[in-house]
């Protein structure tokens, strides 16, 4: 199992473009405003041979919401499954309270800690640094992670606090058990990450009842009686002419990226809404992009007989095109009838992957040309 390098601060120091920066490529959305990183997400990184996995994390915020909070306990969380911590600090605005806070959070594991005086963009700046000594973490490594200055003095030290390596051996992977990829998909606010965290049962997405909450795709691979699946938690999908921010388009792009990689697509659906015209366009992109799908109407629990009765009137009405796609009934926050999703992932996956013999395919289409014959000189 790889080590995990867990990357922590208050909003708005670095943190995603850090990541970025380490593993090279554009994969944490980073822009110019605090709470742009909200879910804990993983990818894989490597320096001079060494692998590891790097933690992106929202920041802390002393005093804040309850969309705040919850960002917070994310971040502890992934301290607490790290190896090393990289702690992030503006090095231009010099220790504030929410830093002191996460300090002292460090300090009893201060062995595994690097403090990054990130946004030291040249020799002038590193001045800067010493006001960090007083968090009592060791001396910090100055860095600028929109340039690259530093980060590999920085990863080399971050290398050299990364456990021991220990060969495990090498399996092979049966062609049967190989990771399904399951992406939940869905309009602002209608339950997916709520969905994602029952299913892999812990808290990986922020939940909240305001619009927006997942920035960026989560994802997490559980073991199953049918093997491993990985869900991918994506944002949620809007209508372009309501995409008003660069870090919304750029969870867009995640979330339709997502689909591509998907062998199953979950559309869930706030019930108490009905089928809006943005499910549906939804719901006709994921059968776009060659995804089948289950239909979630979450939020079953909190509608009335006749809302129930118009909305599975409406899932047949507009969502036809999806042809004969499970429909399952259920509500995401208390757990009712979620376990009934793993037969219908299996039937989907099973039903979708199935070969069709060549002989049945081509009886098909004389049959089809037998009963509809080209007209006479075509």
């Amino acid at each position: 199992m790889k080590p995990t390098v867990a990357i922590v601060g208050r909003p708005n120091v670095g943190k995603s473009t850090l990541l970025n920066r380490i593993i090279g490529r554009r994969e944490a959305i980073v822009e110019e405003r605090p709470g742009v990183t909200r879910d804990r997400k993983e990818v894989d990184a490597n320096w001079l041979g060494r692998e590891f996995t790097l933690v992106d994390t929202g920041g802390w915020m002393v005093g804040g919401d309850a969309l705040d909070d919850k960002v917070s306990r994310q971040s502890e969380a992934a301290i607490e499954a790290a190896d090393v911590v990289l702690f992030v600090v503006d090095a231009t605005v010099g220790v504030t309270e929410d830093d002191t806070r996460v300090a002292r959070l460090l300090r009893p594991r201060s062995e595994s800690v690097i403090v990054v005086a990130n946004k030291v963009d040249d020799v002038s700046h590193e001045a800067f640094i010493w006001d960090l000594l007083s968090l009592g973490l060791g001396d910090p490594e100055p860095v600028s992670a929109i340039h690259g200055r530093n980060t590999g003095d920085m990863l080399d030290r971050l290398v050299g606090l990364l456990p021991d390596e220990v060969d495990e051996p090498v399996e092979v992977v049966d062609e049967a058990e190989k990771i399904v990829g399951v992406a939940i998909v869905g309009r602002p606010n209608v339950g997916k990450s709520t969905l994602f965290n029952r299913l892999i049962g812990e808290d990986r997405s922020v939940v909240h009842d305001r619009p927006g909450t997942t920035r960026d795709s989560v994802d997490t691979v559980v073991d199953s009686d049918k093997g491993p699946v990985r869900f991918i938690d994506t944002a949620g999908m809007r209508r372009k002419a309501r995409i008003d921010e660069e870090t919304e388009y750029y969870s867009l792009v995640r979330a339709l990226k997502s689909l591509d990689t998907a062998d199953v697509a979950l559309l869930v659906i706030d019930s108490t809404q009905g089928v809006t015209h943005q499910d549906q366009r939804l719901a006709e992109r994921v059968d776009a992009a060659g995804c089948p799908i289950v239909v979630l109407l979450n939020k079953w629990d909190l509608c009335d007989t006749e809302q129930r009765a118009d909305v599975t009137d409406q899932v047949g009405q507009k969502l036809h095109f999806v042809g004969e796609a499970p429909v399952i009934k259920i509500s995401a926050i208390s757990g009712k009838n979620v376990m009934r999703l793993w037969p219908a992932l299996s039937a989907t996956i099973e039903g979708y992957q199935t070969r069709i013999p060549t002989r049945r395919v081509n009886d098909v289409v004389r049959a089809a040309q037998a009963a509809h014959p080209a007209p006479a000189g075509a």
